[in-house]
């Protein structure tokens, strides 16, 4: 076939390539997909569906006097507060953590990564003796803070304390690679352009990592909202003024007031659901900014 006539054929796609090079026969997927939704089905929809089912067992207007009790709603505020306290500081430390290790090279780089890790490797309820050790009438800190009547545990600083050790690596950790993937172009042409550091990152930076930004708050937040074993060792479980609403959910399931206990756990598990949601959201369009930068980055090159 002489060049001239092979120009005539279109070349397959990578797309089109890629699909026939993976493609499996039809029973192998579906056995995947089965078991994929089976174990879906088994561990997230069922135990979801039965918390909603045993909160409405009475009917609503039980539902209703469950989670407006006034300890579930001290449980509730106190979360929402725990949050409120926990998401924005552990934004502004991503960012500035995953700004300095992207962007520059210094000595205890690697220290430095191992750190934000540490949570993910300590279970929770270590953190919270961390705090203890820490706080305690027997601690460190606990006779200079006794001398100044401040009280960090049992109270609400030692519950956003904790909270914060066990949910600050969630940020940082989804913005360092995506920025160490970018690089520092952009920035630096930013710069020689004549842009100081604020306007050079609320111009160039900002709009590069908000997707990735915004999906680590949203891990961050359900996490702050849910944490169970470090609040657990330093709220001292006082009715009404430590308790978040994992805890609450704990002490009414004890008492064997099991709807209440579902009604207030069904809050839980709504804020889960529209995290999902959220989280589906943002990693769609993580996506789209990620395919659209690589696009980028092959037409400059």
């Amino acid at each position: 076939m002489s060049p001239s006539t092979s120009k005539n054929f279109p070349k397959p796609s990578l797309l089109q390539t890629r699909s026939r090079a993976t493609q499996d026969p039809k029973w192998i997927r579906y056995t995947l997909l089965g078991i994929a939704y089976f174990y879906l089905t088994l561990f997230l929809l069922l135990p979801l569906i039965s918390v909603f089912a045993k909160a409405l067992e009475k009917g609503f207007s039980m539902y209703w006097v469950s989670i407006t009790d006034p300890n579930a709603v001290s449980a509730i505020q106190l979360t929402l507060l725990t949050a409120g306290i926990t998401v924005p500081l552990n934004l502004i430390f991503g960012v500035a953590a995953a700004w300095a290790i992207a962007k520059f090279e210094f000595f205890g780089k690697n220290f430095l990564l191992t750190l934000i890790d540490l949570p993910f490797s300590v279970s929770p309820v270590i953190s919270g003796m961390i705090f203890i050790l820490l706080f305690s009438t027997q601690g460190f800190l606990g006779s200079w803070l006794a001398e100044q009547h401040i009280q960090i545990l049992f109270a609400a600083p030692a519950i956003v304390l904790s909270t914060i050790f066990v949910t600050f690596p969630f940020v940082a950790r989804e913005l360092i690679p995506l920025m160490q993937s970018q690089g520092s172009d952009e920035e630096e042409v930013a710069i020689t352009l004549g842009a100081n550091g604020w306007q050079t990152f609320w111009k160039v930076t900002l709009p590069n990592i908000k997707w990735a930004l915004l999906y680590g708050v949203i891990l961050c937040n359900a996490r702050a909202m849910g944490e169970f074993g470090a609040v657990s060792v330093v709220s001292g479980h006082i009715r009404g003024l430590t308790n978040t609403i994992p805890l609450h959910v704990e002490i009414l399931y004890n008492e064997y007031q099991f709807v209440a206990a579902f009604a207030v756990a069904s809050l839980l598990a709504l804020l889960a659901l529209v995290t999902l949601v959220i989280k589906s959201f943002v990693e769609q369009k993580e996506l789209e900014h990620v395919s659209l930068f690589s696009a980028k980055g092959k037409v400059k090159a």
